[in-house]
């Protein structure tokens, strides 16, 4: 068992994650010791560094949610995980699409600055649009 620091320490994740997580029920609430605190099992860590790597992997925190409940369920069904990479592999995507064409813009931007020039392109450009 161990104490919420330990927990953050062991999951890496933040202790005020840990518990926006808990309140949120993102992760089911730890045990509580005699004196009221937090008691965390290796299990209850595990499910923190699972939440964790879903957030890497860019998941909803309620999508993370759902895969950890998926996970530890007995009847693991592989389509249903895969929907939501699916899913999460699409927004990623469509992600590094608008990151390109805002490269693009940025590109446009900037190729008219001259350091020490009165007059700032990119500043008008900005105004005007």
């Amino acid at each position: 068992m161990s104490l919420i620091g330990e927990a953050s320490k062991r999951s890496g994740v933040g202790i005020e994650t840990i518990r926006y997580y808990e309140r949120e029920g993102i992760v089911p609430k730890p045990g509580r010791s005699p004196n009221g605190r937090r008691k965390y099992t290796r299990n209850d860590i595990a499910n923190l560094r699972f939440i964790k790597r879903c957030r890497e992997l860019g998941f909803a925190l309620q999508d993370a949610r759902a895969l950890l409940l998926i996970s530890q369920g007995g009847n693991v069904d592989c389509g249903n995980v895969l929907e939501f990479g699916l899913a999460q592999l699409k927004d990623v995507r469509t992600k590094i699409e608008e990151l390109r064409k805002l490269e693009v813009a940025l590109e446009e931007l900037t190729s008219n600055c001259r350091a020490g020039s009165p007059q700032c392109p990119m500043l008008d450009q900005i105004r005007s649009a």
